[in-house]
C-alpha cells in the first residue's frame, strides 16, 4: 500500500506546537510543509511566545519545507480570487494549490476548506 503525501498547513503546525494529540501524530507521516507556510507559522509562534520559541521551531520544521514554482503561487492568487467570500489566506491558498499540484493532501483544520477535494481536515 502506497502512503499519500500530506502538506501540513499553518494551521495543522500549530496544533503540533501545542501538543493536540490530533495533529502530533502527523509527524509520523511522510510529509512537507512549504516554506510559505513554515514562514507564516514562524510569525505566529514569535507573536504568540518569543523569538527562541520561534528559532525552535523553525529549526525542527525546516528539513521538511519546500520551494513553490511561481506557477502555484499564480495558481494560488486565481484560487483565493475564485473563492473570495471564504475569506482563504494567501498562506493557505498556496498550500492547497501545491498539494493538488503535487497529489498529497492538505492538512488542515481551517473551516473553509472542510469541503474541498484533497483535503485531510481535522478539527481540535
Amino acid at each position: 500500500m502506497v502512503e499519500v503525501k500530506r502538506c501540513l498547513d499553518t494551521y495543522a503546525l500549530i496544533e503540533i506546537s501545542n501538543g493536540n494529540p490530533k495533529f502530533s501524530n502527523y509527524l509520523n507521516f511522510d510529509f512537507v510543509i512549504t516554506d510559505l507556510n513554515l514562514v507564516e507559522f514562524y510569525s505566529v509562534i514569535l507573536r504568540e511566545y518569543d523569538e527562541q520559541t520561534a528559532e525552535y521551531w523553525f529549526k525542527k520544521l525546516s528539513q521538511y519545507t519546500v520551494s513553490v514554482d511561481k506557477s502555484i503561487l499564480k495558481e494560488a492568487v486565481k484560487f483565493r480570487h475564485e473563492h473570495k467570500k471564504l475569506n482563504i489566506s494567501f498562506f493557505d491558498a498556496v498550500g492547497y494549490i501545491f498539494s493538488i499540484e503535487k497529489g498529497y493532501l492538505f492538512v488542515t483544520g481551517d473551516k473553509e476548506f472542510e469541503h474541498f477535494k484533497n483535503v485531510e481536515f481535522k478539527k481540535k
